[in-house]
């Protein structure tokens, strides 16, 4: 394609149906429309970008209230693209202001001459997708139609405006200001009597100016925000200097970084370091005036409910000791989310404004606002007269704007519609029924938990890599598919579900529009690893999409994440530590490596008590076991548990962290006992001693502090190939009872040749070459098929205990725990299987490594 002539107006001459014809039409002229049009240009496509407001810059044109400045340094927000550019540009404070960076916008669109492509003063109200036409179809607010082959969003996630709730609201007589939609000439609230509603990002800058002008301010709080000081200041001539100097190696450690700007990765848990220590982190980060400082300070203060207390009380701490009114402080200070959940802000002087005797905080949890009236506000317990309200209450974000407009994809679905219960997207940037229309930064994307410039360059380079493609190999139109789509929501969900972010009621999840479906909206799974999905997906020949044109089409359907995001994340780290095949190693040296790696792994939760003891294995010699008993008051059923390893590995100890989770939360006795190991001790030892540890233990269950006749049997991987055994045996020997089994991704058959030692024979940790390293080690080839050693060989599996059955998507011995779980159940067994969608063999016993595979119910054998 070339470019046309363009008319006076800018738009394109010459439209077939008395339309304007592009090939892109762009809606929103902030950051990401400015950087689109300027790409877009450079593949000599036709554009036309429309723009509600009269200017460019999007949420920097219209948040004007007091205060409105970036809680991103200014150094890191702004433009890469053009190394002239960001050498040339000098930003006067650490955290830039509102009229400062529309200035750098407004230079922006100078220097690249994008305003003769922008239409001002006109919103697109309309978009429907032409399936014969293969084009959209659109309406803007000046009544003009027009059309185009490709269609984006760029409207910003913080541009739809959202007022509160309150009955009355249009009744008042004097001047309301909503922070959205300040008066771009500015509003002198001198003298006046003032109401603030709302306390997030806007009423928490806004406040402590309108206080300096206002007689009276007057602050209604519904739910505290944390925020910390912002040091904010002039920036620092050799800080600048010195980034400028590497900017391309500081901005590519910005594209891979977890949230768009550069910072150092922390390496312990807040729970592993003295208070002290911890304390002394937190003050040093608190006085650095940034939002990630606090943030990032440890491995899991996003994911650890306890470890987020310990930053959250130290920033209760801090309120407490700026805020001289006790009962004001304590109103200040979040108690209904973690730290973190909701949008924490960067203030200047925000807690010291509730010292002034000008100002006041009224507590909406205990006097909640009844309506507005003519002249001020009335609460359940008092009446306020004011001069003017401002309306701090926010956005709908990051879907406001989209559905806002009417948007119609194939066969006239509604966007709106599609979304009713929940966005769904494929990389945030795509959706399905949707052909040929993008949304930059939408929900599903790092968008608003990250640097925004950076996630926007991101996409605007996506999107004009794909168009680039379509057109180089002869397609027209390109619409994910289904399946990808709902990968992508999956793999977005399941990152949220690892951490604190839903227990919060925040806009993050939608909770502040009535009505709105309570979802988690950006991605958490960090800015680095979510472009390396989309540039995977583009790798891989546009994995998730269909694509059509002249030259025909094609659908590359598959999903670009299957993992869990920690065992993804795990994977990764493994993979980059070069550590050796364990099947490399000779077998006293595989034992070195396994146990000093498991020495390095977190410790399991406090148990009511451990013990370690003997008992006798089936040739005499004393087993090494390790006791577990619950806090809670006995007696307790017994669980006797077998340790993973191939028959080869391990101990007694060796899933210590697991066998003090499984007391817990089975309320159990555990005893996990060792067997003899191969290759020292081949088959039948380790089935050998497993029986005679469950002999045992079921003989001295009363001396153990457990019920004689509540017995369970739990293992994992060989373990749970043991477990399995012992089961069949004790009812062949008509004892010991045992009541219920629990088996964690178990080996149940020696059959290598399913398709799951295929799929996963590589990659996942345990290999298909490490299971034969096992079997060689463990037992002859001849005696594979004996069900001692291949449970799921038996004839009869009928009259065993109830079973528990976990198997792993990215397991080798994924099909024949399947099949096992479908054996037991074939011959009458009550069975619980659980395939663990995402999950690698080692998922289920890494006690706080793993924390996506916690919600796998039950923790504990049935019974």
């Amino acid at each position: 394609m070339t470019e046309r002539e363009h008319g006076d107006d800018g738009s394109a001459a010459g439209g077939q149906t008395g339309e304007d014809t592009f090939d892109v039409v762009v809606v929103g002229a902030g950051f990401a429309g400015m950087y689109l049009l300027h790409r877009l240009r450079g593949q000599g496509l036709r554009v036309r970008v429309f723009e509600t407001g009269s200017g460019v810059g999007g949420t920097w044109y219209w948040n004007r209230y007091p205060g409105a400045r970036c809680d991103v340094r200014s150094i890191d927000y702004s433009y890469s693209w053009d190394p002239q550019l960001e050498q040339e540009w000098e930003w006067s404070e650490k955290f830039a202001t509102q009229p400062e960076i529309l200035r750098y916008a407004n230079h922006v669109a100078d220097r690249y001459d994008l305003r003769r492509d922008i239409t001002f003063d006109t919103r697109v109200t309309a978009a429907n997708w032409d399936e014969q036409a293969t084009c959209w179809r659109l309406r803007t607010s000046t009544g003009a139609s027009l059309s185009a082959t490709y269609y984006v969003m760029a409207s910003g996630c913080l541009s739809s405006s959202k007022h509160p709730e309150i009955d009355g609201i249009d009744r008042f007589a004097g001047a309301t200001y909503h922070t959205g939609h300040w008066p771009h000439e500015g509003v002198d609230l001198s003298g006046l009597r003032v109401a603030v509603i709302g306390t997030g990002s806007s009423g928490i800058q806004s406040i402590p100016l309108i206080a300096s002008q206002a007689a009276q301010l007057t602050v209604f709080q519904r739910t505290p925000n944390f925020s910390l000081p912002a040091r904010n200041g002039v920036i620092d001539p050799a800080t600048v200097a010195e980034i400028k100097a590497r900017y391309p190696e500081y901005r590519a450690e910005a594209r891979l970084s977890s949230g768009g700007s550069p910072r150092p990765v922390p390496t312990q848990s807040a729970l592993d370091v003295a208070d002290e220590e911890r304390t002394e982190r937190y003050r040093t980060a608190w006085e650095a005036g940034e939002l990630g400082s606090i943030l990032t300070a440890y491995t899991d203060l996003m994911t650890s409910r306890e470890a987020n207390d310990t930053a959250a009380d130290f920033i209760r701490d801090q309120i407490r000791s700026i805020v001289r009114d006790p009962e004001v402080a304590e109103a200040l200070c979040p108690d209904d989310h973690p730290f973190g959940t909701k949008r924490p802000c960067l203030d200047t002087g925000y807690y010291e404004t509730y010292n002034r005797p000008n100002v006041r905080l009224v507590n909406l949890r205990k006097t909640p606002i009844v309506r507005i009236t003519e002249t001020g506000i009335d609460t359940t317990d008092e009446s306020f007269a004011f001069d003017a309200i401002v309306f701090a209450t926010g956005f709908d974000a990051m879907t406001g704007a989209i559905v806002n407009v009417d948007i119609r994809g194939r066969d006239g679905l509604q966007l709106k519609d599609k979304w009713a219960d929940g966005p769904r997207t494929y990389l945030g940037l795509t959706v399905q029924g949707f052909p040929n229309f993008f949304a930059i930064t939408g929900p599903g994307s790092p968008s608003v938990l990250s640097n925004m410039v950076v996630s926007i360059e991101q996409h605007v380079e996506w999107i004009t890599r794909c168009l680039s493609d379509l057109r180089r190999d002869g397609f027209e139109r390109i619409e994910p598919t289904a399946t990808a789509e709902d990968g992508w929501v999956q793999h977005v969900n399941d990152c949220a579900d690892i951490t604190l972010f839903p227990r919060a009621n925040s806009w993050y999840m939608g909770a502040n529009v009535p009505g709105k479906p309570r979802v988690f909206l950006p991605y958490i799974g960090g800015v680095g690893e979510y472009r390396a999905a989309c540039d995977e997906v583009i790798e891989r020949g546009y994995l998730g999409f269909e694509r059509r044109g002249p030259a025909g089409a094609q659908t590359n359907d598959g999903l670009v994440r299957r993992l869990q995001p920690d065992v993804k994340m795990m994977l990764d780290m493994m993979a980059s530590m070069d550590l050796p095949a364990i099947e490399s190693l000779p077998v006293a040296d595989a034992r070195a490596f396994v146990e000093q790696s498991g020495a390095q792994s977190p410790p399991g939760p406090e148990v009511g008590e451990v013990a370690d003891g003997t008992l006798p294995g089936a040739d005499g010699s004393p087993l090494d076991y390790r006791l577990y008993r619950p806090p809670t008051a006995g007696p307790h059923p017994l669980v006797v548990y077998y340790h993973g390893g191939g028959w080869v590995l391990g101990s007694a100890t060796s899933d210590d962290a697991y066998c003090r989770d499984l007391c817990l939360q089975s309320d159990a006795v555990v005893l996990s006992v060792d067997y003899r190991h191969a290759p020292e001790a081949r088959f039948p030892a380790a089935v050998d001693d497993a029986f005679a540890a469950l002999v045992w233990a079921a003989g001295h269950a009363s001396e153990l502090g457990a019920i004689p006749d509540r017995l369970a049997v739990a293992g994992w991987s060989a373990g749970g190939n043991l477990a399995a055994v012992v089961s069949r045996l004790a009812r062949d020997a008509g004892g010991p009872a045992v009541a219920a089994q629990l088996l964690i991704t178990p080996v149940t058959d020696s059959d290598l040749t399913r398709p799951s030692y295929r799929e996963n024979a590589e990659g996942f940790f345990l290999t298909a070459p490490l299971m034969h390293w096992f079997w060689d080690h463990y037992v002859d080839e001849a005696d594979r098929t004996d069900p001692r050693v291949s449970p799921l060989r038996a004839e009869d599996l009928s009259g065993l205990p109830p079973a528990v059955v976990v198997t792993a998507q990215f397991d080798p011995l994924r099909d024949e725990g399947d099949a096992y779980a479908a054996a037991l159940e074939a011959a009458g067994v009550a069975v619980r299987h659980l395939p663990c969608r995402g999950q690698i063999h080692t998922s289920i016993t890494a006690v706080n490594v793993m924390l996506s595979s916690v919600p796998i119910e039950p923790r504990s054998p049935p019974g």
